[in-house]
C-alpha cells in the first residue's frame, strides 16, 4: 500500500479497510487479521493499526471479540450507512474542487453525466 504523506496513516488504513469491506473482500462477519499481521502487511506501526482499529470498533463498522479477533459487523444497515457516508465525503471534495474552477452547479452535473456516458462507451 502506498501512503500519501499528506494524510495521516491511520486514516488510511480506516479507508483501505473500508474499501476491502465495501467491495466484498472482507463480508460482514469476516475475521480481520491480527493486528501485528497488518502492520507488518501493510508496513507501518502496530500502534498506527490499532488506532485505526479502535476508531473502526468506535464507529461500529468493527466488532472486537476477546480473546478472537476483530470482525467486521454483520449489521448491513451500518454498512450501508458508511457507504453512503464515504460516497457523500468523496462527492463533497469533487464538488469543492469543481466548484474552485468557477463551474456552476448545472455546469458539473452536465460534465459528470458526460463523463459517465464515456466512461460507459469505454466498458462496452
Amino acid at each position: 500500500m502506498q501512503f500519501d504523506d499528506k494524510v495521516p496513516i491511520y486514516y488510511q488504513i480506516k479507508n483501505y479497510l473500508y474499501h476491502e469491506m465495501l467491495t466484498g473482500q472482507l463480508t460482514p462477519g469476516a475475521k480481520l487479521p491480527a493486528i501485528r499481521q497488518l502492520a507488518v502487511d501493510l508496513t507501518v506501526n502496530v500502534n498506527t493499526v490499532q488506532r485505526a482499529l479502535g476508531e473502526m470498533i468506535t464507529a461500529g463498522i468493527v466488532t472486537s471479540k476477546r480473546g478472537k479477533g476483530n470482525f467486521v459487523t454483520t449489521d448491513t444497515a451500518r454498512l450501508a450507512q458508511l457507504k453512503e457516508q464515504l460516497t457523500m465525503e468523496q462527492l463533497e471534495r469533487a464538488y469543492e474542487q469543481l466548484h474552485a474552477l468557477n463551474l456552476t452547479d448545472d455546469e458539473i452535473i452536465a460534465g459528470l453525466k458526460q463523463y459517465i456516458a464515456q466512461r460507459g462507451q469505454q466498458h462496452d
